[in-house]
């Protein structure tokens, strides 16, 4: 049985997703803030391990739970629907299914009470 991560293309893949996906958010007046401060190397690598595991790839994610990593940012969900809509956008413009699209804006989406912390 193939995974989301094969049928994504694996780590590789995955990487160039994350990489074009930081691109588009950082082109973002809306939520590129987020990351004025933090190093985006070490944040691509971190998206790459966790967005890996969630696809059910051979990878573990052993970053911080999600609440922890997030609490601090006061996302609110038209930010996070803002991120999920450049994640979306991304992994279309790397042709991938829709299904597929769809099986990773879910497995993202289980994480929103984790990761919004703040009202509109």
């Amino acid at each position: 049985m193939t995974t989301l991560y094969d049928r994504l293309g694996g780590e590789d893949a995955i990487a160039a997703v994350v990489d074009d996906f930081y691109d588009r958010i950082l082109d973002d007046e809306q939520v590129a803030h987020f990351f004025d401060s933090v190093d985006m190397r070490k944040q691509r690598a971190h998206q790459t391990q966790f967005l890996s595991a969630v696809a059910g790839g051979p990878v573990e994610y052993d970053g911080r739970d999600m609440r922890a990593a997030h609490d601090h940012l006061e996302t609110d969900p038209a930010e996070f629907d803002a991120i999920a809509t450049h994640l979306a956008a991304t992994l279309e413009s790397f042709g991938v299914p829709e299904d597929d699209r769809e099986a990773v804006l879910e497995a993202v989406a289980s994480y929103e009470d984790a990761i919004v912390s703040a009202a509109d």
